[in-house]
């Protein structure tokens, strides 16, 4: 835990109960803040309660007694309305402020300040703070990993010397944090998400600037420029005199770190100085994560990582549960837990990183189902629909792609796992009866069942983890082939 001495012997008030408020909570008493702690629901209020956290109605406190509002980032802050107890705080002259502000206030504070990496985007923020953690843990560094992935902030070991902290930041926690002040700062991508809570793309965009406009003197920018609100963004910055690093997957850059067909590469005025590849990285397979690795890179080397550690670190990521996550090969059939796809958006992902695609999909569906997928459907030999969207996702691929409907998950795993060995062992057969090579080569190749709903889980699970635990489970009891 890291108490947050910066409100000691001060009333302090907090909205929001769930995981990260509990861990607020805590570190704020720890601390010797006075906390008045409250949420919407009872039950997580008698949860607090029970654990000797102080509750109090904050309907009916008297605002002007309290230096802060520490609010959960799920509360909304400014869209489509600002919560009640943002209203009362606004209107006392109260701060409203997250744990994401709070660590830095702490990190600020101490004796000797330890790094901090901050990484945020639309996409890939948690593989690219595992990713980096990781990194940093195979250069022996001293690494705690958290925020908006892994454990809140707050509930860290507390700041020491030679201490790094990866933390992944929301826009939601972001914008709770008014003085945050990354060593690194990493912004990945941009594109239009959680306007409900932004209003705008616009306004969630410069939310998501604040984390580079605030890296610290001395600090650096890492930028990913696919994306015109990014570009802009590391223009910006290096306007101000900041150090930026750009990242590309789509072009080649004279100064940053970029995709070169598998290879990443670091270019400084137009020469390469290290490049390293990803072919046969599983863990880090499509454009996407290739996003990823260039960022991690760039992280790693603002923090004094050898290109050649962070290379061989690369090659042992084990990547991320739920997100392509390689279950287990049996035969010449590999399965992949990408139950994190929700939506299209997440699912092109993965169908973008296969050939000969065994994949199911369904659940609750999202608006516009899988149509936005239409141009990969050739990559899909057939597909195995469970859940709401079935009968939908059946009229979307049509005479297009082979499919059935499974209804549940235990069907759909089933029937792809005995279709794609069948399929796999015939084309073995057939490429062994033309060529001992050909053979080889088709062995390296295997055929793949995908779990990559575009769907949300709730029609039969709690969440996608459920989900994709449940496909890891059925994979692992099916028998070798």
């Amino acid at each position: 835990m890291i108490p947050v001495s910066s409100l000691k012997d001060r009333a302090v008030a907090l909205f929001g109960l769930g995981g990260s408020g509990l861990a607020t909570a805590r570190a704020l008493l720890a601390g010797g803040a006075l906390v008045t702690a409250w949420d919407d629901s009872p039950a997580s209020v008698e949860k607090a309660a029970a654990e000797g956290i102080a509750t109090g109605d904050l309907n009916t406190a008297d605002w002007s007694g309290f230096a802060a509002l520490v609010l959960a980032p799920g509360v909304p802050l400014t869209h489509p309305e600002p919560h009640w107890t943002v209203r009362r705080a606004q209107a006392a002259g109260v701060e409203v402020i997250g744990d994401i502000e709070l660590f830095c206030r702490e990190r600020r504070r101490a004796v000797r300040r330890p790094a901090f990496a901050a990484i945020t985007g639309t996409n890939g923020k948690s593989t690219t703070t595992a990713l980096l953690a990781h990194l940093l843990k195979v250069g022996g560094r001293d690494v705690q990993i958290g925020g908006n992935f892994g454990p809140a902030i707050l509930g860290l070991e507390p700041p020491k010397a030679g201490r790094v902290y990866v933390i992944e930041c929301s826009s939601y926690q972001i914008d709770l944090a008014p003085s945050l002040d990354p060593a690194v700062g990493i912004l990945l991508n941009l594109s239009p998400d959680h306007i409900d809570r932004h209003g705008t793309v616009e306004h969630y965009a410069a939310v998501k600037e604040r984390l580079i406009a605030g890296v610290e003197a001395g600090g650096t920018a890492v930028v990913g420029v696919d994306d015109d609100f990014s570009r802009a963004i590391a223009e910006r910055a290096e306007a101000t005199g900041k150090r930026v690093v750009r990242l590309s997957v789509q072009q080649k850059l004279a100064d940053g770190v970029f995709l070169d067909g598998t290879d990443i590469v670091e270019s400084e005025a137009g020469e390469r100085k290290f490049s390293f590849s990803l072919k046969g990285i599983g863990s880090l397979r499509g454009a996407h994560n290739a996003q990823n690795a260039a960022a991690a890179y760039a992280g790693a080397r603002a923090l004094g990582l050898a290109p050649e550690v962070i290379a061989a670190g690369m090659a042992s990521f084990p990547g991320l549960a739920h997100r392509m996550e390689q279950v287990r090969t049996l035969g010449n059939v590999l399965f992949v837990n990408d139950s994190k796809a929700t939506n299209a958006d997440a699912a092109e992902r993965a169908l973008t990183s296969f050939e000969d695609i065994y994949w199911i999909a369904g659940g609750k569906p999202k608006e516009g189902g899988i149509a936005p997928l239409r141009p990969y459907f050739s990559r899909v030999r057939k597909a195995y629909l469970i859940g709401v969207a079935a009968q939908e996702f059946a009229a979307t691929l049509g005479d297009d792609v082979p499919h059935e409907i499974c209804g549940t998950l235990d069907v759909a795993v089933a029937r792809a796992a005995e279709d794609a060995a069948d399929d796999a062992a015939k084309a073995t057969a057939d490429a062994a009866a033309t060529s001992k090579l050909q053979a080889a080569v088709t062995k390296l190749q295997p055929a793949v069942v995908l779990l990559s709903p575009a769907c949300a889980s709730f029609d039969q699970y709690r969440n996608f983890e459920v989900r994709g635990d449940a496909f890891r489970a059925l994979v692992n009891a099916l028998r070798d082939v």
